[in-house]
């Protein structure tokens, strides 16, 4: 009915425990349960095949506490490429790489056993658990002076793993240590027509096809390859393009210089479990990381396992569970939650078992005090925390934020503070020094992790004292708090990125966090000044600002256009929208960055203006209600070339409505959502 498993071995290195990417997959049956992203095929404006995400009404940003899940990404970027990785060796490459594989692996089944070591799986691929005639830790001491680390399961006991980057030589000098450890003599295994692939039973062989798209049997050499993925990022708009004003999501700069020690082998080509000793450095890296987080957030402590912001919720969550079922409390279970929270929140709540109450907003978007103190009152004897966002997700500073927390305490709860919106804290305040007990980072907004179209993501979580016995854990490597859960396999999470993050804190430090935290305020009152003539900036703080981003509501026009709208058409002007009718609906919520300079600043506020005076042209009856700019966009290469043009407006207006140097054309026209909903493909076909 369902299959989950793990694309690790696809293409993508270790790296110290990640990250990776899972897959999931079941029958049509459960479609509607399924947690997370489903891309879906649909089709566009011109009745040309699009991608579109499908079914979202089962997902937490719509669904909340009663969505099937808390996940609001995915880890598109290790998705893609174990994709390349498919298409690049296609359907032969594939079975030949694994038949070698199998190969190598029954070739040392067979000569260890002449050893005098047994073998316990009758059918293997790549896998041997193997039973020693001496103690593992002669095998140990042996195998490490060579440099090969095994999985020293028991005393009695190794596991070795074979891939395709193990060579004949690698497997000799296996064997070669086994030999040393058994007493026995060495005898170098010979290619020759005795190496063949373990015949398996016929029920245990896959008969079906597979691979079987053109795309996976086209592009196998290096340059059809490199033509390929340049192909599919012209169509892409990145940071690399333009600017991503998407509210709450923090798109800023993925310096060049933070990302290259991702590539390098020395961090990832290392196995999450080998001896600490063999990743000194690697460890010192990770523990100044985990103390310079300590020291921005406040904090006693950090754990760097949750691998994404939804995972660092859910852990947060877990510590505060785990500790009042510690005191005996474990009735304390309701989790107070603003209505302006994002909807990963409650569902993050639901799935650690907690009874959810919404808090209202006051009509300038904050927490409504009274209502927040009545509630935490009524529920004093089982309130275990209160989950929020600071700033808030309405894009205003809580200017009640101590009395609020205070509130929480006063009646026995804890404040799991949303680390969302840290990108206007940093170097400013902290949670830790505004009294929060919990608060998970997003490394891929503030801390400037690449997003990677949806993940990979880290999500940190902070504590504090009273908290760190509750940290995550690890059952093989001691990390964490003693009375603490894991929640990665890998101890450190997604340790592969981890340098990316080391390498903004270490190359800004602490006056350049703080400028970067001043500039993405000041971008963002920048941009809130010179729209709020033209849209109603929906809330702001007492003194008339915003804080890192603003709401732009557009409900006041919505017969004319809807918000979704303005959205695509912003495609034709060269940008991402920015976040589309969330936190409130019929509006749009732009958040700069500090990474952004005046002059990209101004061609976003010059386009939305633009767009504000499309809109009045069809208020006034001088463009028509359906045939016009907006509700036809985005207008793509193919529509704005062709011989035939029956608009009532320009080509040049469709696609050049600014002065401009550069075009970015979108290369699919406005999708019809409902088609691709009723009919859910999700494997594209030829």
């Amino acid at each position: 009915d369902c299959v989950v498993g793990s694309s690790q071995r696809f293409g993508l290195p270790m790296g110290f425990g990640g990250p990776t990417t899972g897959f999931f997959a079941c029958k049509e049956d459960f479609k509607r349960q399924m947690p997370g992203r489903i891309i879906g095929i649909t089709i566009d404006a011109q009745g040309k095949r699009a991608l579109r995400m499908a079914l979202q009404t089962r997902e937490q940003h719509i669904k909340r506490e009663k969505a099937t899940s808390n996940i609001c990404t995915a880890s598109a970027l290790m998705a893609i490429m174990s994709g390349m990785y498919a298409a690049y060796h296609g359907q032969k490459g594939i079975a030949n790489i694994a038949m070698r594989i199998n190969r190598i692996t029954a070739v040392l089944n067979q000569e260890i056993q002449k050893l005098g070591y047994k073998q316990f799986n009758t059918y293997f691929f790549d896998t041997l658990c193997i039973q020693s005639p001496v103690k593992t830790d002669v095998i140990r001491k042996i195998a490490e002076d060579n440099q090969i680390n095994f999985r020293y399961i028991c005393d009695e006991c190794i596991g070795i793993s074979i891939d395709e980057t193990t060579t004949l030589d690698d497997a000799n000098n296996i064997l070669k240590v086994l030999a040393q450890a058994a007493g026995k003599t060495y005898i170098p295994i010979e290619c020759s027509g005795n190496c063949k692939t373990l015949d398996f039973p016929a029920a245990l062989k896959r008969t079906s096809p597979y691979l079987t798209q053109t795309i996976f049997n086209s592009y196998h050499s290096e340059t059809e390859m490199m033509r390929y993925i340049k192909k599919l990022e012209i169509k892409d708009l990145s940071l690399n393009r333009a600017m991503i004003p998407l509210g709450s999501c923090t798109m800023k700069l993925n310096a060049a210089a933070e990302m290259f020690p991702i590539s390098w082998p020395e961090f990832g080509a290392i196995h999450p479990f080998v001896p600490s000793n063999q990743a000194e450095g690697y460890l010192e890296m990770i523990h100044n990381l985990e103390k310079d987080l300590a020291d921005i957030t406040g904090f006693a402590g950090i754990s760097l396992q949750p691998q994404s912001g939804a995972s660092g919720e859910h852990s947060g969550l877990i510590v505060i569970r785990n500790y009042f079922h510690d005191k005996g409390e474990a009735h304390r279970n309701v989790c107070l939650i603003p209505s302006s929270a994002h909807g990963t929140n409650p569902a993050s709540a639901a799935m650690a078992g907690m009874k959810i109450i919404v808090i209202k907003a006051t009509p300038s978007g904050e927490i409504d005090i009274d209502d927040l103190k009545a509630k935490a009152e009524e529920n004093k004897d089982n309130l275990a925390c209160l989950m929020i966002t600071y700033p808030s997700t309405h894009g205003v500073f809580e200017e009640e934020i101590l009395h609020i927390i205070d509130i929480i305490h006063a009646n026995g709860g804890l404040v799991y503070m949303d680390g969302a919106n840290m990108n206007a804290q940093v170097g400013l305040t902290s949670p830790g020094h505004m009294g929060a007990d919990v608060c998970h980072l997003n490394l891929h907004k503030t801390f400037a992790m690449p997003h990677g179209g949806g993940g990979p993501g880290v999500g940190p979580i902070g504590v504090s004292e009273k908290l760190l016995d509750f940290l995550p854990s690890h059952p093989l490597v001691k990390v964490g708090g003693n009375k603490g859960d894991a929640v990665s396999a890998a101890p450190y999470g997604y340790s592969l990125l981890l340098p990316i993050t080391y390498g903004y804190i270490k190359m800004l430090g602490t006056q350049g966090l703080t400028d970067a935290t001043k500039y993405a305020i000041l971008n963002a009152n920048y941009m809130m000044t010179r729209l709020k003539d033209i849209y109603k900036i929906l809330y702001t703080g007492s003194k008339g600002r915003v804080a890192h981003e603003m709401i732009l509501d557009c409900n006041s026009f919505s017969l004319s256009a809807q918000v979704g709208e303005l959205a695509k058409r912003l495609m034709d002007y060269g940008f991402h929208a920015p976040t589309v009718a969330f936190p409130v609906h019929g509006t749009l919520m732009v958040e700069p960055t500090e990474s952004e300079p005046l002059s990209e600043m101004d061609r976003l506020c010059d386009a939305l203006i633009q767009i504000r005076k499309e809109v009045a042209q069809i208020e006034s009856g001088e463009a028509d209600k359906e045939n016009n700019v907006i509700k036809n966009a985005p207008h793509t290469m193919d529509v704005v070339c062709a011989d035939q043009w029956n608009r009532p407006y320009s080509r040049q207006q469709a696609a050049f409505p600014l002065p401009h140097d550069d075009k970015y054309w979108p290369t699919v026209s406005k999708v019809d959502d409902a088609y691709g909903d009723r009919n859910l493909v999700c494997c594209y076909q030829d």
